[in-house]
């Protein structure tokens, strides 16, 4: 169909004429509503933003001289961030002469990884970056927890 004509005939029903793919030979038109597909086309783009989830990053900090029971606040805490939906990071911060002793601090960093298992996956092994060492524990699906 010519150009002219298909214009014709979208005028005749109050539509619009819209090139679908205009490299295409001969090229594809559609006779629609374009303000009708744009609004409709804005309204799944907005439901579909606010069914999103922003998933966070939450840290914590530790020193390789941690008691127990402060070892066990910070795991539930971590636990509580996991469990909903979140990302952890736990760091271990060496001080002075700790230094000496990063085998401390890795220790430790498994020791909360593996407390944590149940609900959360290590990403990453523990890895030294200046006086910090930290791993990266991310939320078990719930097909993961099943299992």
């Amino acid at each position: 169909m010519s150009s002219q004509e298909a214009l014709r005939l979208a005028e005749e029903h109050n539509l619009d004429l819209v090139k679908i793919s205009p490299n295409a030979v001969p090229p594809v038109c559609k006779l629609m509503d374009y303000g009708k597909y744009r609004f409709e086309q804005t309204k799944r783009e907005k439901e579909a933003r606010k069914n999103q989830r922003v998933v966070e990053v939450k840290e914590i900090r530790m020193s390789p001289s941690i008691d127990v029971n402060d070892f066990n606040v910070k795991l539930r805490n971590a636990q509580k961030f996991l469990t909903e939906g979140n990302r952890c990071k736990v760091t271990v911060r060496f001080r002075g002469r700790e230094m000496a002793h990063t085998s401390i601090g890795q220790d430790l960093l498994m020791k909360f990884a593996d407390d944590c298992a149940e609900v959360a996956v290590m990403d990453k092994s523990p890895k030294l970056e200046g006086r910090h060492m930290s791993i990266f524990l991310s939320p078990k699906s719930a097909k993961d927890i099943k299992k």
